[in-house]
């Protein structure tokens, strides 16, 4: 097997931090998780995650007007200028400090940001490949604080800056004689939002603590007047200002008499409101307005938003959407739909105001993933987590169309059963349940007679016996899934059972403990028969090949066993000591290097055709071996992002001190003494920060991708299609000319194989097409063994994109027919083919019956206004008759 598998989508996290923002068509949102971003299509129903990445969390994202680019900064201040045409990074550049926003002017032909107390205005990067993509155009001062938000008006030259110091700044971007800078004030709290109407410098700024200000400018946006001088502007010319009046204005000292004796534009406020408060604390978030329909959204801390019709101020519309404060707003285009974050949650929603409903509404797994599967046939992933809960979500649009929230502690382990309509989960509250995935309801709960904890879970292949293993006990409990009640207590275990797998061939259990031993449970008719292995080390994770003789064994000493089911004999073993490696934490003392030593794999699993196996555990690698070989294949780091802890590998001399990591010195203690009972720097306080590790693998079984549970996410791998150009046993006189000289001779037999030879899959693809639907079954009987694996693989990816439904299956069914005991020889590899296909077909199938299901009350509803109008034109027409009756009657 090829490992040629690359990042595809980022499923379970929907919003991090920072802000969210429309593309400029309205239908697509650009959402931050993490040090990715995410694209949310609203009128196609998926979700995408870019495969570019930062250093660290981003917090600032910034769409250009055309939509062809975007500016992501991160913590630390980095931006990156990605295009979303090629979805790659074009440039990169370092700030040196965090970047609070960042904003285009509605001309595209600029951006501002701001920085400390600063506001820097660049020119926008073009799409072509630049030396210096960002050229500083000028530098504004006069906040005494930093600076927050930034708004434009709608012809690019001029913008409104607010900041911590209370104070709302108008500035001209471009050199004006009536305009330099002009400072609004009469807020008691730091500004969270400022907006200009359209087409106008009237100004409307909402502070923290809940007040609204409406200021009304004197002049009109065309009263700006461009300087008369033709002095160009130098390249970091200060605006700077001294005294400036709260509500008032001052000019520049250094401007001219001639400047000076213009008339300057004035502001006057005109209106002051305030939000409903429901407590000192309910404070607002966030804030975004639409100029068009002029329309204020507001985000407060108790999780609720409202709705307001400016400039006077009516409340449309208030819901509360969660407990968490909501740190992200924003408007599409058209002003029709608000979308809404929540980083304590990681809830992003978007809500169409006007019909009060929700067009998007996804959470992730509050504190983090623990576990997760893959169903039958690959279409859906179930995972569970810390929080309780566990989801179930769509491979194929990256959503969770159903939530559970029956466990009151973490999940540590969730099954499909084979049928793919029920779900097992396993949890800490001491309860196993069983979901019905028809009824999305939870139909069974098992527990054990004494209270116990479950750490493990298994379920057999027919789904008739689910099996959990405890911490506290040492016991396995197995429960009959049909009647509910509790079969066996296998007992044998000295310590923790650590991981549970049932074979997928027989009614065997196998249960790894940290006793060092793994157990061979039979359950049923023999049951009670058991055989012990004893493998010299704690047990971290056992899981059986798909053919159910062999079983692999992770340890805690960092090395995977492989075991033979019937023999009971070790057929070999992988140290993965070197592999798994480590990052160093910012409390470490000792290296990298060293700390990895302690670290191993805890969690397994076999691809679809058993020829390698997947390994993950405490760490940000995820390592592929090969089992005949056993060497390692192939490393997938999981994560890049630096703001969790552990992620750098060599030692920061910078961060060291004679007395140990800095971070274990408080540095700001003179700034944390406050008074007893104050919040703000309460030496209680504590912070951490996360470490990246991988606590569940999983293959999907159609052998086209596999996902891993980490802490940034689900974390989906797909293969890879553009790698097409693989040949096999080339020849010089193999072309694409040659080849379609072949159809034409009607001798496709020579055909087909001389193109997979070539392994061009477009060229594939024209020289099956070309063949008769009536030769198909003699084709299938001439084709060498050597070439129906690949012609049955290439089938299997075309079935997915091909309108040709009937005729692949026409093929699949011969192939299946004349080559049956070939096949079977392979069956681990023909199982994970038809489990895609499988999937495909029940894809299509959903997508075919919901166009009927449009299409049939579609085509109601024009019969019925058909027949509806012809009603109205009968009776118009009875009424005509009957007026000319009359009139026929009154001239007798």
């Amino acid at each position: 097997m090829k490992f040629n598998y690359k990042f595809s989508n980022l499923v379970g996290t929907v919003y991090r931090k920072g802000n969210v923002t429309f593309i400029n068509n309205g239908d697509s949102l650009v959402s931050p998780v993490g040090n990715r971003i995410s694209l949310f299509d609203l009128k196609s129903n998926k979700s995408e995650t870019l495969p570019v990445t930062t250093k660290y969390n981003i917090v600032c994202v910034a769409v250009s007007p055309d939509g062809c680019t975007a500016i992501l900064v991160d913590e630390e201040g980095e931006a990156s200028l990605i295009s979303f045409i090629s979805k790659s990074v074009l440039h990169t550049h370092h700030f040196r400090k965090p970047i609070k926003c960042i904003k285009f002017s509605p001309d595209g032909s600029k951006f501002a940001v701001t920085k400390d107390n600063l506001v820097l205005v660049y020119h926008a990067p073009g799409r072509n490949r630049e030396l210096n993509p960002f050229k500083l155009i000028r530098t504004f001062y006069g906040a005494y604080n930093d600076t927050t938000c930034i708004d434009w008006t709608s012809d690019s030259r001029a913008f409104a800056v607010g900041g911590l110091d209370m104070n709302t700044r108008v500035y001209a971007a471009i050199k004006c004689d009536n305009l330099v800078v002009y400072s609004l004030g009469a807020h008691k709290d730091e500004i969270v939002g400022c907006f200009f109407e359209l087409n106008s410098l009237d100004i409307y700024t909402t502070s923290r603590d809940g007040a609204l200000n409406v200021w009304e400018c004197d002049t009109p946006l065309e009263g700006l007047k461009l300087a008369q001088s033709d002095k160009v502007i130098p390249y970091t010319e200060e605006v700077q200002e001294e005294d400036v009046d709260a509500v008032g204005t001052k000019e520049k000292e250094d401007l001219d008499e001639s400047e000076t004796k213009k008339p300057k534009i004035l502001y006057k406020r005109v209106a002051k409101y305030f939000f409903n408060k429901e407590g000192d604390f309910n404070h607002v978030t966030s804030t975004a307005f639409h100029p068009k329909t002029h329309i204020l959204v507001t985000g407060l801390a108790s999780g609720s938003f409202h709705i307001h019709e400016m400039p006077e101020f009516n409340l449309i519309h208030s819901l509360s959407i969660s407990e968490h404060q909501i740190t992200a707003s924003a408007f599409n285009v058209t002003g029709d739909w608000l979308a809404l974050g929540s980083s304590g949650l990681g809830q992003l929603l978007v809500w169409e105001w006007q019909s009060e409903s929700y067009i998007l509404k996804q959470q992730g797994h509050s504190n983090g993933m623990c576990c997760l599967d893959y169903s039958p046939d690959g279409r859906f992933i179930v995972t569970g987590g810390e929080d309780g809960k566990v989801k179930v979500w769509n491979t194929s649009n990256g959503f969770c169309f159903v939530t559970f929230s029956e466990h009151e502690s973490t999940v540590t382990a969730v099954r499909f059963t084979s049928s793919g309509h029920v779900i097992m989960s396993s949890s800490l509250d001491g309860t196993v349940r069983a979901f019905d995935l028809h009824r999305y309801r939870n139909f069974r709960t098992f527990t054990s007679p004494r209270p116990s904890q479950f750490v493990c879970m298994g379920v057999d292949g027919s789904g008739e016996l689910v099996a959990a293993g405890s911490r506290d006990s040492f016991e396995v409990f197995v429960w009959s899934v049909r009647t509910g009640r509790l079969l066996d207590v296998l007992a044998g275990h000295e310590a923790p059972v650590s991981s549970l797998q049932f074979s997928p061939c027989e009614s065997l259990l196998a249960s790894g403990s940290w006793d060092r031993t793994v157990i061979l449970w039979k359950i049923g008719d023999e049951k009670g028969a058991r055989e012990s292995i004893d493998v010299g080390h704690d047990v971290m994770a056992v899981t059986y090949r798909g053919d159910g003789k062999e079983l692999a064994v992770s340890t805690l000493n960092a090395e995977i066993t492989f075991w033979d089911v019937k023999t009971a004999t070790q057929n070999g073993s992988v140290d993965c000591r070197f592999d798994i490696g480590c990052g160093r934490g910012e409390l470490d003392r000792v290296s990298a290097k060293t700390s990895s030593f302690g670290k191993s794999f805890d969690a397994l699993c076999y691809t679809a055709d058993g020829s390698a196996i997947i390994a993950g555990g405490q760490t940000k690698n995820v390592c592929v071996y090969h089992v005949e070989n056993k060497l390692l294949m192939k490393k997938f780091e999981i994560s890049s992002n630096f703001s969790f802890d552990g992620m750098e590998e060599f030692l920061d001399k910078r961060k060291m001190t004679e007395f140990g990591p800095s971070a274990l010195i408080d540095m700001d203690t003179d700034e944390k003494i406050k008074l007893p009972g104050v919040r703000v720097g309460d030496m209680g306080a504590r912070a951490f920060h996360d470490e990246v590790r991988v606590s569940g693998v999983c293959f999907s079984p159609t052998g086209r991708e596999w996902a891993a549970v980490s802490t940034e996410g689900l974390l989906i791998y797909s293969l890879d299609a553009n790698l097409v150009f693989d040949p096999f046993n080339l020849d010089m006189d193999i072309t694409p000319e040659s080849i379609r000289v072949y159809p034409q001779r009607k001798e496709y037999s020579g055909s087909i194989m001389m193109s997979f030879r070539l392994n061009d899959k477009p060229l594939i693809r024209e020289v099956l097409e070309a063949v008769p639907s009536s030769s198909i079954e003699l084709l299938c009987e001439r084709l060498p063994p050597s070439y129906v694996d690949k012609l049955l693989d290439f089938l299997a990816s075309e079935m997915e994109s091909s309108p040709h439904l009937h005729f692949i299956l026409l093929w699949m069914r011969a192939i299946l027919t004349k080559h049956g005991p070939h096949l079977k020889s392979k069956s681990n590899h023909v199982v994970a083919v038809m489990r895609h296909v499988q999937k495909s077909l029940t894809r299509k199938s959903e997508t075919i019956c919901k166009l009927l299901d449009a299409n049939f009350y579609q085509s109601q509803y024009i019969i019925s206004l058909a027949q509806l109008n012809r009603r109205l034109a009968d009776t118009s027409l009875r009424h005509t008759d009957s007026d000319d009756d009359t009139m026929l009657v009154c001239s007798d």
